[in-house]
């Protein structure tokens, strides 16, 4: 954890230094301006810290205005940087062809407060539009056929939705936006794949009885991601089963006779705990293999030795990078899965990963929309 904040702080902080560096160049700002930038940045740099533990002492009203005030920034910042980045390496690789060809290219480069500008204009526009993406949510539809369906049912389906985020910024509008798409699906099934939760309130302000209206006729299951243990799992779980779900902590259970569903705990249970220690091929092994078993799994992560004991596994996480072009770096990270939105086929089960349904610190999405996935299992 330690390294994960130094880390952190080091990367975060040397994307505030590299835009006051830009800012200083274009503006020629003063000491002045210049002092009480760099104290509003080293405010930023520490707003995550400051929310957390406002939410925990109950400054709630404060935490909530300092969560959308530092994490908007983060996203514009992220944005400002990248943008301007490229800027400064197409100025870079054309400064290093005229030392090589012995040219002068300088008319093809921008002068420091263009070099600022236009990269701050792209920034602040992409953001306002990732504002309106993050709330639209968009309904996924995948259909598996599978012999593993009982002939008297035919079809089966099963509802997901993955890291809503519910706390200090996604409350009650994208709740009910997300829970009208659930119900004009009507799903047989409602799983939830971890991240329900990023807030440290019980109720979260009734949001749980919100989903506890959503009542489908074989249940609502749910595993835990890490954010339920950052936010602190007591409170999480508490949440999760006020609004209905039943909890898969490394548990398995046939549904109905129907379909086998198993729920692991998110690896973070592992450092803040307390986790379950079951390995995947011991919960699955437990199931009857005749009937098509479901995973549920926060991260997009394969077990080996758990393959060929269920069918299809449901995961989230990575939200698809949420802001693009973080994207790239979690198509990296998780290169040996599969790309968020889409359904694939691996040796003899299926993996979906989702992109997520809320947002996690700023309210702004940008090439990867929210969605809710609709599963349909039919016999054939």
């Amino acid at each position: 954890m330690r390294l994960f904040l130094l880390t952190f702080f080091f990367v975060y902080g040397g994307m505030h230094l590299y835009a006051f560096l830009k800012a200083k160049a274009a503006l020629a700002f003063g000491s002045a301006a210049g002092i009480s930038l760099a104290l509003f940045m080293l405010l930023m740099v520490l707003a995550p810290v400051i929310v957390r533990y406002s939410e925990r002492f109950g400054f709630e009203l404060f935490a909530r205005i300092m969560a959308h005030i530092g994490f908007v920034w983060g996203a514009i910042l992220f944005l400002f940087f990248s943008a301007s980045l490229v800027v400064d390496v197409f100025r870079l690789l054309l400064w290093v062809s005229g030392l090589v060809l012995q040219k002068d290219f300088s008319f093809f480069t921008s002068s420091a407060r263009y070099s600022f500008f236009v990269p701050l204009l792209i920034s602040l526009s992409i953001a306002v539009y990732g504002y309106f993406e993050a709330r639209d949510i968009r309904t996924e539809k995948v259909l598996i056929r599978t012999l593993k369906i009982p002939a008297d049912v035919g079809r089966l389906k099963i509802v997901q939705i993955s890291d809503v985020h519910l706390g200090l910024i996604v409350r009650e509008a994208q709740l009910k936006r997300i829970l009208e798409i659930v119900k004009t699906e009507h799903p047989d099934i409602l799983v939830s794949t971890g991240d329900l939760v990023d807030g440290q309130v019980c109720k979260l302000n009734g949001l749980s009885d919100l989903l506890k209206e959503i009542d489908p006729r074989y249940g609502k299951f749910a595993v835990t991601g890490n954010h339920e243990f950052y936010a602190g799992l007591e409170n999480a779980l508490c949440f999760t089963e006020l609004a209905g779900f039943t909890l898969l902590r490394g548990k398995g259970v046939t549904v109905a006779g129907i379909i086998n569903i198993a729920g692991v705990d998110d690896p973070a249970g592992r450092i803040y705990g307390p986790g379950t220690g079951i390995s995947e091929r011991d919960l699955l092994s437990a199931l009857p293999r005749e009937k098509f078993t479901l995973l549920l799994k926060h991260r997009p992560a394969i077990d080996e030795d758990a393959v060929g004991l269920f069918d299809l596994q449901l995961s989230g996480h990575t939200h698809k990078g949420q802001i693009f072009p973080f994207s790239l770096i979690t198509r990296i990270y998780y290169r040996h899965t599969a790309d968020a939105g889409h359904l694939k086929l691996m040796n003899s089960f299926y993996l979906y990963v989702s992109r997520g349904s809320g947002t996690w610190g700023p309210p702004i999405r940008f090439l990867s929309p929210p969605e809710v996935t609709v599963f349909e299992l039919v016999r054939g």
